[in-house]
C-alpha cells in the first residue's frame, strides 16, 4: 500500500518546502491514521508528532470533542458567505476571542490562513492612514530573521533569506531593524538586557521614518521559522511605547505563537501589551481546519464606517471567510481550553520539558537550549565555544529527522536546529522518548 501511494503520489504532486529531488533518496511517508500524539503510517510504524504538524494541532489527532464538534455542525451548515449574511458560530467565536485577546482588540476580520490574516493586517494599517489623510504612511519596519507567510505580503515583512531573496524583485521595499534574538546576546548579558540594547535599533528606526510608516510588525517572543529564536517580553513593552508616542501600529502575529505555546494564552500578555492588529492561525482550530482571524481596535474600524459613496470600505475577501464548520471546530478548542484548564495545566508540562532537556545543553555540539513555554529549541553547532554553525549544504538537521523517524519520533529541524513543540496532550514518558531521542540524532549527526 505504502509503495504504490509513494508512486502514485509522485506523479502527480508538489509538496510544500520541499526539494522534490530529495525523494529520489528519501522515502515518502504515508501517513493513515493520527490518535492523540500518534500518527500511523500504512506498515503500522507510530510516529510520536513532536511537531505538532507544523504547529498546528494543539489537542491531538482525531480529538473525541472537536470531532463531535464537526460532525454537529456538517449537519446544520456547512458554509455561507460572510457578506451580507452570519451565523452564529462565527458570532460565538469572535466573542470569545475579543475577550480572550489583550484589551481593546474588538473586531475580527476572517480569512484562511495564516500568510493571509497578515496580508489584512498590512492592507487595513495603510488603508486606515490614507482614510485619516495621511498616505504617506506606507510603509512597515519588520525584524531581521522575521518570517510572515508565503503571499507577497506577508513575505515582504519578513526577512529570512531562505525564504524571501527569490521574490525579492516582486516585492515591497521594508525597513529591517536588527533582531533581539538573544543566542546572539553578549556572554555577560542575560535576555533582558540584551532584548533591551536591541530595541534601541529598532527606536533609532522609529524615530527616523515615522512620518511614513504605517506600522511595525513583530512574532512575538519567538521568531519561529527564524530558526526558533527568542528574546525577552521586555522588547514588547518597549516597542509598544515607542509606537504610541511615534502614531505608529503595532502588528502582532501570534499566528504560530498563540493559543498557550510560550506558557500563556497569547504571547503579548508576558509584554503586558495590546497590539493594534493580532493575527491568529494555525492552533486556531487546534489543527483541523484553515482558519485565520486578524483583530483589530474600535478605532481602526471607525476609519472605515462610513457612507457607501466615500469608498472608504476595507473591499477585501476571501470565498471561505468565517467558515461554519471551521469555527464550530474553533469554538471547540476554545472548549477545551476552558474546561480543561489547559494553561495552568501546562505549565507543569513546560518545567517538565526543561528538567528533560537541560542536560543536553552539556552536549560538545549544542551550542543552546533555550525555551519559552511548549517551544523549545536547541542549537546545533560545530564549536561550541565560538558558536560556528556547520555549513548549511551539509543538511546535519536532515540526519535527525531521518534518525529521529527510525525510532518513532516526528523531528522536522530549522536547519541545524532542532525544535520541540508538541500537542498539549503529550504525556511525561513520552516528553522524555523525544528528548531522549533528539540527543542521540544529534550525536549521530555531529559524529
Amino acid at each position: 500500500m505504502s509503495k504504490s501511494l509513494i508512486e502514485r503520489d509522485l506523479a502527480v504532486l508538489w509538496h510544500p518546502c520541499t526539494q522534490m529531488k530529495d525523494h529520489e533518496s528519501i522515502p515518502m511517508i504515508p501517513i493513515k491514521s493520527g490518535q492523540g500524539v500518534y500518527l500511523e503510517d500504512f506498515d503500522g510504524n507510530r510516529y510520536i508528532d513532536a511537531i505538532s504538524s507544523w504547529w498546528v494541532n494543539l489537542f491531538g489527532h482525531a480529538n473525541p470533542t472537536i470531532n463531535q464538534a464537526i460532525q454537529y455542525q456538517m449537519q446544520e451548515l456547512e458554509h455561507v458567505m460572510l457578506a451580507g449574511f452570519t451565523h452564529e458560530p462565527v458570532i460565538n467565536l469572535s466573542e470569545r476571542l475579543v475577550s480572550l485577546t489583550p484589551p481593546g482588540l474588538s473586531r475580527c476580520f476572517y480569512a484562511d490562513n495564516g500568510s493571509s490574516a497578515i496580508e489584512v493586517a498590512l492592507k487595513m494599517s495603510y488603508h486606515y492612514w490614507l482614510n485619516k489623510g495621511q498616505p504617506e504612511k506606507k510603509r512597515f519596519i519588520t525584524l531581521d530573521n522575521s518570517y510572515h507567510g508565503e503571499t507577497l505580503g506577508a513575505l515582504a515583512v519578513g526577512n529570512v533569506a531562505l525564504y524571501r531573496d527569490t521574490y525579492g524583485p516582486l516585492m515591497m521595499e521594508t525597513i529591517v531593524a536588527p533582531s533581539p534574538d538573544c543566542y546572539l546576546r553578549n556572554e555577560n548579558d542575560d535576555w533582558e538586557t540584551h532584548s533591551r540594547k536591541m530595541f534601541k535599533h529598532m527606536l533609532d528606526l522609529i524615530e527616523k521614518h515615522a512620518d511614513e510608516v504605517a506600522a511595525v510588525v513583530i512574532e512575538p517572543l519567538v521568531q519561529c521559522a527564524g530558526y526558533m529564536r527568542m528574546y525577552h517580553s521586555v522588547y514588547l513593552m518597549l516597542l509598544r511605547e515607542a509606537c504610541d508616542h511615534y502614531n505608529i501600529h503595532l502588528i502582532a502575529d501570534e499566528i504560530a505563537v498563540g493559543f498557550g505555546r510560550t506558557g500563556t494564552m497569547f504571547a503579548c500578555e508576558q509584554g503586558n501589551i495590546s497590539p493594534d492588529f493580532m493575527c491568529l492561525s494555525k492552533g486556531l482550530t487546534a489543527g483541523y481546519l484553515p482558519l485565520s482571524v486578524t483583530l483589530t481596535k474600535d478605532e481602526i474600524y471607525s476609519a472605515f464606517y462610513d457612507d457607501y459613496i466615500k469608498l472608504n470600505a476595507f473591499l477585501h475577501s476571501h470565498s471561505y471567510t468565517g467558515n461554519p464548520i471551521a469555527c464550530a471546530v474553533a469554538n471547540a478548542s476554545l472548549d477545551i481550553f476552558s474546561s480543561n484548564n489547559v494553561i495552568e495545566t501546562n505549565q507543569e508540562l513546560i518545567g517538565y520539558i526543561k528538567k528533560c532537556s537541560d542536560y543536553i545543553a552539556n552536549h560538545p555540539h549544542v551550542a543552546e537550549v533555550r525555551q519559552h513555554g511548549m517551544i523549545l529549541a536547541i542549537e546545533m553547532v560545530k564549536d561550541k565555544q565560538t558558536k560556528t554553525a556547520y555549513s548549511w549544504q551539509e543538511r546535519r538537521g536532515l540526519r535527525v529527522y531521518e534518525y529521529s523517524l527510525s525510532q518513532g519520533v516526528l523531528l522536522r529541524p530549522l536547519g541545524n536546529v532542532i525544535y520541540f513543540m508538541p500537542p498539549y496532550v503529550i504525556n511525561k514518558q513520552q516528553i522524555e522518548k523525544v528528548l531522549t531521542v533528539a540527543e542521540a540524532g544529534i550525536s549521530i549527526a555531529t559524529s
